[in-house]
């Protein structure tokens, strides 16, 4: 291993490492100090932000190119940390209250958020499987890690075995690819497919089972079957942190395969990822219509908001449009990051210790018992809506302009008008809080409403200067795509 390869993984190192030594010290002192473990997988954390960002204007191939340090493995990398963070400190709060003083959480946590660095970092497809393995089989775990109720354990086994499902896809995707360009590495198909030395078939069914497998892990139709029942069943704190970091990592693989490699097969790709796009969008705002519980509602918003980011991949097969789309979907990733842990933080806060408190129903009145919060959850449904004022309305703004200049008006207006489905169910949540009579109960976490709180202001605050997010992550972007 030479200094270039050791530094390339250095924030995966250290997390894995942090985690090992965490799993040990949880062991010996955990119980006498419940403290230590979040603490330390926050401190964990932080260490590897600042490997990645101290990695910021590098470009370099490692391993024989299988790892790739760029702006856009380090754009997600600090996204995956940052998502961490806020997972633990949901989690601190919520797991004391209902009664899960499981130190692995924390320590599973890593594995995870490991996983999903490596993904942002692949440069071979045998890494971005390695990768979409070590990311989701903790999360499997962490579904069931309440293992007292019977729907976690029910959503950790449904979770195993479509994932697995999912993986073979990959797996067999992988196969294919190979097959037709006889390498893994993703700069290697890229040689041979410019070059004229592939089977264009075999790499057109190896695309489109990458884009199966990939497909599960962002919850787009018609993979999408098991997110209700996973979001509704994990527990919340997980769950807030699946929504973003799982669907990242996903949008990271296909990010890197299909706008690096496979553009030249982009055109074929094309009318595939058009559909995608809308079915997910109909589909996801539709179902959410008819949710009576938060957290199922909460799914089907983020199977619509998938739909919304594939949008960014109708114009990969036109170069002069493709930077645009790449940089869009990584402000969506953020912009989405951001107001999803947002109203998922809320939802911890109101959820009761024996899982209820969760149906829409029970925000009733929670303006006036718990104003700070309510204002919060106001936030950040308008952003999921797409209101100015709040970054989603630029996340939508950009992604929508990219599919009108290349040339996909009609996905355009599909997205807007599903949009306008969505306004619905998202302020049918605020009339819930603020018109309607009710004694909504909303526990005293002063960590959880910290965390509302400042995500709700950072929602509005960069949504006055969204130039400024949306330059970092153009600067995200894969040299050479």
């Amino acid at each position: 291993m030479t200094l270039i390869d050791f530094n390339s993984i250095l924030p995966v190192i250290l997390l894995v490492v942090w985690a090992l030594v965490m799993l040990l010290l949880d062991v010996w002192f955990g119980k006498r100090v419940p403290l230590l473990t979040p603490v330390m997988a926050v401190a964990g954390l932080v260490l590897s932000l600042a490997a990645s960002l101290y990695q910021i204007g590098q470009q370099a191939s490692a391993f024989n190119g299988m790892i790739r340090v760029d702006g856009f493995s380090i754009f997600l990398n600090n996204l995956f940390a940052l998502s961490g963070i806020v997972a633990i400190g949901l989690g601190y709060d919520y797991l004391k209250r209902v009664g899960i003083s499981e130190g692995e959480y924390y320590v599973l946590l890593l594995f995870s958020i490991s996983g999903m660095m490596l993904m942002g970092s692949a440069g071979d497809l045998i890494i971005v499987f390695l990768s979409l393995e070590l990311l989701s089989i903790p999360l499997y775990v962490l579904a069931g890690i309440d293992h007292k109720r019977d729907a976690s354990r029910e959503a950790s086994l449904k979770y195993f075995l479509l994932g697995t499902m999912a993986s073979a896809f990959v797996l067999f995707g992988i196969a294919f690819v190979y097959g037709a360009a006889g390498t893994t590495s993703l700069y290697g198909i890229t040689e041979a497919v410019s070059q004229g030395k592939v089977q264009q078939f075999l790499l057109i069914c190896g695309s489109a089972l990458l884009l199966a497998g990939f497909g599960f892990k962002v919850a787009a139709v018609p993979f999408h079957s098991w997110t209700p029942d996973v979001y509704h069943g994990s527990p919340s704190s997980v769950t807030a942190f699946m929504s973003v970091g799982a669907k990242a990592a996903g949008f990271a693989a296909l990010i890197r395969v299909f706008s690096l490699n496979f553009t030249a097969i982009a055109i074929e790709l094309t009318p595939l990822f058009w559909v995608l796009s809308a079915l997910t969008m109909i589909v996801g705002n539709v179902v959410a219509v008819a949710q009576t519980n938060l957290k199922r509602m909460l799914a089907y918003s983020s199977i619509a908001h998938a739909g919304y980011i594939l949008m960014a991949f109708v114009g990969f097969g036109d170069a002069a449009v493709r930077q645009n789309s790449i940089a869009s979907a990584l402000f969506y990733l953020a912009a989405y990051a951001l107001t999803s842990l947002g109203a998922w933080s809320v939802l911890v806060a109101v959820e009761q210790q024996d899982g209820s408190g969760n149906e829409i129903s029970d925000l009733a009145g929670l303006g006036k018992t718990a104003p700070s919060l309510a204002a919060a959850m106001v936030v950040f449904m308008l952003s999921f809506t797409g209101i100015p004022l709040t970054l989603g309305f630029w996340g939508k703004f950009y992604l929508f302009r990219t599919a009108i200049e290349g040339g996909f008006t009609y996905l355009a207006v599909a997205g807007l008008l599903t949009s306008l489905v969505s306004v619905f169910y998202y302020l049918r949540v605020v009339v819930k809080m603020y018109f309607q009579p009710g004694e909504a109960l909303a526990h005293k976490g002063r960590l959880t409403s910290l965390i509302a709180t400042i995500l709700a202001i950072l929602v509005v605050g960069l949504a006055f200067v969204p130039g400024y997010l949306f330059n970092l992550a153009a600067a995200g972007l894969i040299a050479g795509a």
